[in-house]
């Protein structure tokens, strides 16, 4: 008889302090047992086998186990020492039962055992008594732009038992930390979206994880097709229209086209809107270095800035003076008293070098001539000049007349090679230059009838109230004739 059979007796029933098993065991014993007798009836009656062997190495002095068996309770005693070096139990510690003693019972009751641990191992679920934190992860601001910092807040995650021991970060960018604190910061470098993933651990062993979003605006990628250099007047067109957002975002241009002028004055001469177009076509009248500035912006915040500079060079012309008469005449009629006034610009064509003015009376039918008087005004450089008519020949028919005339005014021109930025600009170098600019500005010639001769007598009507004259006006210049060359040719 495997074990003794002992009606059980309420009054003289232990207390509980002599149960070996604690209540996380029990429940573990009370799960297998239960999917035991589902699934195997064969081996619930090993059961019996298997307590005994399984509860041999918990070194219990005593076991006590209650089993329902047919409305009756049996009450299983037993004191189980084996022998480890030997196959039988020893004489004398054998209490109310009896042990599988037999080589085949010992193995099918550890073949049982192997079955039961694949079976049964959802049932060592209430042994674990690990308890995982709770993690709790804000990032902001959620959309920075490259180069921006993202802060990172994990203060609100709590260890549930226990405290947290680490907290460590992977920012989605190839990059980790750990931490002892809760809050860190990351600086992302390139565009994209990134997943913040964070582990908080417990001294429990425990662990949980959260997750943060971060968008990170790629700034405008800007592209100027622009050439390096041109002649003075040449046309430079800075076209960005190839400039690109990573995100497809639309892009708004702001060209500073002259970074040493601070055209909107606020103080930075660098950040003028001068023209806000992808083209732009710039002006490049005056040769020298043109640097510039252009800022491109999206829609989402980011922008990106690129200089610009353009050698605008000045331009080659072979310069040879000419020699040429600039003439000009006025025919007219004067009453005695009366003056008349006229205007020439000579020096527009070239640098003066003299001139020669002739002012002829028609011839009077009897003596005495008439006196008129001619004067030059050059207004820019306060040259005045007046001369009078002189008396003509009767007898060789020769009428009034007044002549003025100067030579040298100017040194003649020199043949050569000069730069410029435009031919205008060097017309106006060689003409008005100080040493060599006499009778450059307006000339404004006079004619005045002083005296008509003979009068009329007293009560009778005058036989010459006034006289036609001529003024002949020559002026000798010399003209520079320009034609541009490339740097190192001569040749027209």
């Amino acid at each position: 008889m495997p074990c003794s059979m002992h009606p059980m007796k309420r009054k003289k029933r232990k207390s509980k302090k002599h149960l070996v098993t604690t209540p996380a065991k029990w429940r573990w014993m009370r799960c297998w047992t239960t999917v035991l007798a589902r699934r195997s009836p064969m081996l619930m009656k090993l059961k019996s086998a298997m307590l005994v062997s399984w509860m041999t190495p918990l070194r219990m002095r005593k076991s006590k186990a209650m089993f329902h068996k047919r409305s009756s309770l049996v009450t299983v005693k037993m004191k189980v020492l084996l022998a480890h070096d030997s196959r039988s139990i020893r004489k004398g510690e054998v209490g109310q039962g009896t042990m599988m003693g037999s080589t085949k019972q010992r193995r099918a009751a550890l073949l049982v055992q192997l079955m039961l641990l694949s079976v049964l191992a959802g049932c060592t679920s209430p042994l674990d008594t690990t308890v995982d934190p709770r993690a709790s992860l804000e990032a902001y601001p959620l959309l920075i732009q490259e180069g921006e910092m993202v802060a990172l807040d994990a203060r609100t995650s709590s260890p549930v038992e226990g405290v947290i021991t680490s907290y460590s970060w992977d920012f989605g960018d190839g990059t980790t930390a750990e931490t002892m604190i809760g809050f860190t910061s990351h600086t992302y470098l390139s565009h994209g979206q990134y997943t913040v993933r964070l582990t908080v651990t417990n001294d429990q062993g425990g662990t949980d994880d959260a997750v943060a979003t971060v968008m990170v605006n790629g700034a405008p990628s800007i592209n100027i097709t622009m050439p390096t250099s041109v002649r003075a007047g040449d046309a430079a067109l800075l076209d960005a229209t190839q400039s690109l957002d990573p995100e497809g975002d639309a892009l708004a241009f702001a060209w500073d086209l002259n970074a040493a002028e601070d055209s909107d004055g606020d103080g930075d001469p660098t950040n003028d809107a001068d023209e806000t177009t992808p083209t732009v076509l710039l002006d490049t009248s005056s040769s020298g270095m043109i640097f510039g500035m252009l800022r491109v912006d999206d829609s989402s915040g980011a922008f990106a800035v690129q200089p610009f500079e353009l050698n605008v060079t000045s331009r080659t012309f072979k310069v040879t003076w000419v020699s040429e008469t600039v003439q000009m005449s006025w025919d007219e009629y004067l009453d005695q008293g009366e003056t008349w006034s006229g205007n020439m610009t000579p020096g527009e064509q070239g640098r003066v070098m003299g001139f020669n003015a002739v002012l002829e009376l028609n011839r009077d039918i009897a003596p005495p001539h008439d006196n008129f008087t001619l004067a030059l005004n050059i207004v820019d450089d306060r040259y005045k000049r007046n001369v009078k008519t002189e008396p003509g020949n009767y007898s060789t028919n020769e009428p009034a007349r007044a002549e003025m005339n100067e030579e040298g005014m100017n040194q003649a021109g020199e043949d050569g090679l000069y730069t410029s930025d435009s031919a205008q600009e060097l017309l106006a170098f060689l003409l008005d230059a100080r040493d060599n600019a006499r009778g450059q500005g307006t000339w404004v010639w006079s004619v005045v009838a002083q005296q008509s001769d003979p009068d009329a007598f007293i009560g009778e009507i005058d036989p010459d109230p006034g006289n036609d004259w001529t003024l002949t006006i020559e002026v000798q210049i010399m003209r520079p004739s320009l034609t541009e060359v490339a740097v190192g040719d001569t040749s027209e």
